[in-house]
């Protein structure tokens, strides 16, 4: 009976011989494909749209051409201005409300009357036209930016692209400060470093002299994708990005849908819509024990009390945001119609997003910071441009959906980024809760002053942070 098993056991083991080596090679096989499935870089699918007027056409291609484009006004645009302001009503403000109320009238009277009396808008027209304006028409609608080249690159140095992207209430204008010291940062004693810039910076689509959508369901992904378009339409395979507010959830969208086209993301805003259990924990613990849960002494002492600090302040300056993410062409119309009401709705938000003690001050602190003369140059382009309410259709469109359902919820962002954290933040995203999507966080700088307009407010401060960042992604 031995005898006859041997034969069997024989192919048995026979069968083990190489049934064991193909399961080890299979489930070895699995094992490989996913770790390397955890490590392939999840992207945002680019996509197409259409934005322009009624059905895109079937046949014909879309006209790539850049073409120049000038600021331009004249004297029936500035006497209605005029008429406007002269017959604009006002209510008397509370007694000591200073801001406290929302723009206290008794300094909007003033700012009126330096606008109609002192304002130059032809002037502002010149010094806005000092740099090279283009306009190009990408899936349907006309895309206004400028792109500004050094004039003068030393040798040795290499010039990198840079897309600068603002946000609301801002404007392409808010770079005028701060291309300079990127495209000639020799003169402006910022010779630190192996690189010169050239900067381009596009009117966000419904902004200033982008055309608005004519459809609905323009978000940031699509204004992700244009902008892509556009930096490859100007001749560029690789680039850097920067931006802060609308403009660092774009440039973000941006990194998650073509990473290989990105250099580097530097933020001066970080949008950080992920919750949870851990999220949680960090909060409950940061305060006591914040080395546990990876916060520093600074993140302690700008989040925290965080109820006051996340929950109170946000609601108390966010009212605007549930407006225009739900009826932005009811509250349009009146702005749209008032340059004074404009003003106010604008200029408010350059007050408290600047710094918040200026709440405290019966004239917001707005020319502690800024002239008049720079303010009103942002509400004009606003105001000739007529895209108040286009721009404010921006957040219905990206908040009114479900933030876990949007197609960048779970997308990380793998390119080097920097984020620049100004302490008069709306909010502070420490770095350990920003890492949670930026994976790849070269520079992590705790700005020592300076709220939301970082280029408008702090240009050098906002360069020199810029420059250190790309510096060590260049040496990567």
């Amino acid at each position: 009976q031995t005898i006859l098993c041997l034969p069997r056991s024989f192919e048995y083991s026979q069968k083990n011989a190489v049934l064991v080596p193909v399961a080890v090679l299979g489930v070895g096989g699995m094992l490989v494909y996913w770790l390397r499935s955890r490590h392939k870089i999840k992207t945002i699918e680019m996509g197409d749209g259409w934005w322009g007027s009624g059905e895109r056409a079937l046949k014909g291609k879309e006209d790539e051409s850049i073409r120049p484009f000038k600021i331009e006004t004249s004297d029936k645009e500035i006497e209605d201005l005029q008429c406007r302001l002269e017959q604009a009503r006002y209510t008397p403000p509370l007694e000591g409300a200073a801001f406290h109320y929302g723009f206290n009238s008794s300094y909007l009277r003033k700012v009126v009357a330096y606008w109609r009396n002192q304002f130059d808008w032809r002037k502002q027209v010149e010094v806005l036209n000092k740099y090279p304006h283009f306009q190009t028409t990408i899936e349907g609608i006309d895309i206004h930016f400028i792109h500004v080249k050094p004039s003068y690159v030393p040798h040795g140095r290499a010039v990198q692209p840079l897309l600068m992207v603002h946000g609301w209430p801002g404007s392409f204008y808010e770079f005028y400060k701060i291309i300079p010291l990127l495209t000639e940062p020799a003169r402006h004693d910022l010779n630190e470093g192996d690189v010169v810039f050239e900067v381009i910076c596009p009117s966000i689509p419904g902004y200033g002299f982008s055309e608005a959508p004519h459809q609905k369901g323009f978000d940031t992904i699509a204004t992700a994708r244009i902008f892509h378009k556009l930096m490859n339409r100007l001749g560029f395979k690789e680039y850097y990005l920067q931006g802060g507010d609308w403009g660092s959830r774009i440039i973000t969208n941006m990194a998650q849908m073509l990473p290989q086209s990105v250099k580097g993301l530097h933020l001066n805003f970080v949008f950080v819509s992920r919750q949870g259990l851990r999220r949680m924990i960090s909060v409950m613990l940061g305060a006591y024990v914040p080395w546990l849960v990876g916060l520093t002494r600074e993140d302690v002492r700008r989040t925290y009390p965080f109820i006051q600090k996340n929950i109170y302040e946000l609601l108390r300056e966010s009212g605007y945001l549930h407006i225009q993410a739900t009826k932005p062409d009811t509250a349009g119309c009146g702005l749209n119609d008032s340059p004074v009401g404009l003003a106010a709705y604008i200029l408010e938000k350059f007050s408290t997003w600047t710094d918040k003690s200026f709440l405290h001050k019966d004239d917001g602190g707005l020319e502690s910071k800024y002239s008049l003369d720079e303010l009103l140059t942002n509400v004009m382009i606003y105001w000739v441009t007529s895209s108040i309410v286009s721009s404010m259709r921006f957040y219905k469109e990206n908040i009114s959906k479900d933030p876990g359902l949007t197609a960048d919820a779970r997308v990380g962002v793998d390119v080097p980024t920097g984020i620049a954290a100004f302490p008069q933040e709306l909010v502070h995203t420490p770095r350990a809760w920003a890492k949670e999507i930026y994976k790849n966080i070269i520079t992590y700088s705790y700005m020592p002053h300076g709220g939301h307009f970082a280029a408008f407010e702090e240009p050098k401060l906002l360069a020199q942070d810029i420059m250190r960042f790309v510096r060590k992604v260049e040496q990567l």
